[in-house]
């Protein structure tokens, strides 16, 4: 216990999923949390959005912990708004040792292809960035950045898509990523500044577990429902297992915010079930 003991980190994407989960570990080892997340719909995904109510439960369980929680609606397409958030979240919690870029959305199966394409750019790859930048101005020595990718940043190709436009935008956005962590560690690294990746298979949030990713998978079905698609899912990893639980993903980002990874920089860390070497990448 302890481990990332009186740290401040700020988390986007915070109200459910992932950045909960992301959250509330890193509660239970000693952080504060600055949680931030629209809490809203973006039409093109076609799933639900989280609501407000989403982000004060990630508070709540993050108090629960015994920590302090800073929560905040702000959009990640907006680096003012994030810059304001992350100002007064520090304001409230006294410094900011690690950030973790964890926001993001996938569009398959759109009916707007284009709008698909714009929206998971905009969201995954510039939100992303703009979480970092937004972060960099309070970090000091010892500060770390975690960007959450995906094994799509680790897969070539530019052809015709079964996910469409938006899942080419997503697999664009999280390549750029990967290379954008390669090029900001070592422009980091005098100063004592981390950054590194975490590269997931399919993780089990709204996000992946909804009609229209299923029928990616599944396109012999007209409405495929989980139990249709989790075969086709495990299919993709070398361990049996169709998809990862956020708290697998947690482990990892918990490590890359401690101290126990103060010599880890530039890392694309996969935590993938095999899908990469699976794949024979």
């Amino acid at each position: 216990m302890g481990r990332v003991q009186d740290k401040v980190v700020a988390i986007t994407g915070a109200a459910r999923g992932q950045g909960r989960s992301h959250a509330v570990r890193l509660a239970e080892e000693g952080a504060d949390i600055i949680a931030l997340d629209l809490c809203a719909d973006v039409p093109v995904t076609g799933y639900p959005g989280p609501v407000p109510e989403d982000l004060e439960e990630t508070l709540r369980l993050v108090e629960k912990a015994g920590r302090r929680a800073f929560g905040r609606q702000a959009d990640v397409r907006n680096r003012g708004a994030l810059r304001a958030a992350l100002a007064d979240g520090v304001a409230e919690l006294g410094r900011l040792d690690a950030v973790v870029a964890n926001a993001g959305i996938i569009a398959v199966g759109a009916d707007q292809p284009l709008d698909a394409f714009t929206a998971t750019v905009d969201i995954d790859l510039s939100g992303a960035i703009n979480t970092v930048h937004a972060g960099l101005t309070h970090l000091g020595p010892g500060g770390a950045v975690v960007v959450i990718g995906s094994v799509a940043a680790l897969m070539p190709g530019h052809g015709e898509n079964p996910g469409g436009p938006g899942m080419a935008g997503y697999m664009f956005a999280k390549r750029c990523l990967a290379d954008y962590v390669n090029t900001l560690a070592v422009e980091l690294g005098p100063s004592g500044r981390r950054i590194n990746a975490v590269h997931t298979a399919l993780v089990g949030t709204p996000m992946i577990l909804n009609e229209r990713m299923h029928r990616v998978f599944r396109p012999d079905l007209a409405a495929p429902g989980a139990d249709d698609a989790l075969p086709a899912y495990e299919r993709l990893t070398a361990l049996p297992v169709a998809h990862l639980e956020p708290s697998d993903v947690s482990h990892a980002v918990l490590y890359l915010v401690s101290d126990e990874s103060r010599y880890v920089t530039g890392a694309q860390l996969r935590v993938d079930a095999g899908q990469i070497v699976k794949a024979g990448l």
